[in-house]
């Protein structure tokens, strides 16, 4: 029997603290019903995550076969390169309007435009790199609004660490954590060589410490969507 396919829909939307209009992609899962309520899956890397992540076509199978939990996966693109460090990276100079974007405007219209749960324990938020250091910086400002993160393989410096370090409510947020085994030399979008799993080991053994609702993995394989696309199956599955 074949699956049936949801859909993507493009939707824009007008955010005061960036100063732009948002471009989302947003998956609708093919039996949507305003009836139902969904948790939300928000994606950092958008495009990227529907495409190379094959996300839409995970979640069309995990939903017909009722192996998670009813689901709408919004996709945020990034424009360019530039674009992407300048909302993502944590010194980057739109790092902090981004983080507001996604708690004071996405979150509110996502709750408005669909039959949302409209509780944080059913928001999450992913992304690869750059975009899952975004995404653990939001939830850790914003832990009633965003329960959930994946992370593959994030960019982890000592600012993410201290903030997680100083973080007291972690029994608010449930964290997915995966790095490759040789990500000891990957290039940056600056151009320079870095060292990413010594971080994260790092970032590891304080999220152990601080005990929180944590899940964590080494994966055999480097810094490419070659290894975080198979590695959804298993993401998507453990927290949904």
């Amino acid at each position: 029997m074949e699956i049936p396919k949801g859909t993507i829909k493009e939707y824009t939307i007008k955010s005061n603290e960036l100063g732009e209009d948002v471009l989302l992609l947003i998956y609708l899962p093919a039996n949507f019903s305003p009836l139902y309520k969904y948790s939300l899956l928000i994606a950092q890397d958008g495009r990227d995550y529907f495409q190379l992540g094959k996300l839409g076509r995970l979640a069309d199978e995990y939903l017909f076969k009722r192996e998670i939990e009813n689901l709408i996966i919004v996709g945020i693109p990034y424009k360019d390169v530039g674009d992407r460090r300048r909302k993502y990276h944590p010194d980057g100079d739109q790092n902090q309007q981004y983080i507001r974007f996604l708690a004071h405007e996405l979150v509110p219209f996502l709750d408005q435009e669909f039959p949302t749960y409209h509780m944080g324990s059913t928001r999450a938020l992913i992304g690869d790199s750059l975009g899952a250091t975004v995404s653990l910086m939001t939830a850790l400002h914003y832990p009633h609004s965003f329960g959930k993160v994946l992370l593959q393989s994030p960019f982890v410096n000592e600012k993410v660490l201290d903030m997680v370090n100083s973080f007291k409510e972690t029994e608010l947020i449930e964290i997915y954590h995966i790095v490759g085994n040789q990500e000891t030399d990957v290039q940056t979008s600056n151009g320079k060589m870095s060292d990413f799993l010594s971080p994260n080991r790092k970032l590891s053994s304080i999220f152990y410490d601080k005990a929180f609702t944590y899940f964590y993995d080494e994966f055999d394989g480097s810094h490419t969507w070659t290894y975080w696309q198979p590695d959804l199956k298993r993401a998507i599955k453990r927290m949904f």
